[in-house]
């Protein structure tokens, strides 16, 4: 596979604005990774050391140059607040696939943020990189962001057991997969050619 740089857009939405990680955005996304409510479910401890979020934001700029994905913050249109990120990686244009992830601030649940900001970046991951599959996965208990990917027309295909250990628990995983033809089929979007 031939290394691009994959340009990462900013993207609207009638709320939202997705667009790259500037420095400013160590502070909160900070605050949003050390806090242990938020990352219950994830598949990595919570940040303690500050540093960490310099170099999360140092390595979504290092996602685009070496061409494997993109990783947008999330920020309100209304006050400007960073709420959260989204990413595309692992994009593979010979198998024409990406993996899609997300993380938000426990304020922004129960909003439809995740589900604003998934469609969207799947709108733009499908017009623009010619995707055939994009899959996700998610802890079995959490059933928020379950819904948030079937919302968006993601299939679950199967359980990955014990794959994680969350916070000393072992744990399950959901994986979800988004076809391109039943992307384009069910938002309406026009084929790419």
């Amino acid at each position: 596979m031939a290394c691009m740089i994959l340009s990462t857009p900013t993207l609207h939405t009638d709320r939202l604005v997705l667009r790259p990680f500037v420095d400013c955005d160590a502070e909160p996304l900070y605050s949003m990774h050390c806090n242990p409510h938020v990352l219950r479910y994830w598949d990595a401890a919570p940040w303690t050391e500050r540093d960490r979020a310099q170099k999360f934001i140092d390595k979504c700029r290092k996602l685009a140059v070496d061409g494997t994905g993109v990783r947008l913050a999330v920020e309100r249109l209304d006050d400007g607040a960073f709420i959260g990120w989204c990413s595309l990686t692992r994009w593979d244009p010979d198998h024409r696939s990406a993996s899609l992830g997300y993380c938000f601030t426990d304020e922004a649940w129960g909003h439809g943020y995740a589900t604003e900001v998934v469609r969207a970046v799947l709108r733009w991951a499908y017009a623009t990189l010619d995707l055939n599959r994009v899959q996700a996965e998610t802890d079995t208990r959490n059933v928020a962001s379950a819904r948030v990917l079937e919302k968006a027309g993601f299939v679950r295909e199967g359980t990955l057991r014990q794959d994680c250990i969350v916070n000393g628990d072992v744990s399950d995983s959901w994986v979800y997969g988004l076809i391109g033809s039943d992307w384009r089929a069910s938002s309406g979007s026009p084929k790419v050619c």
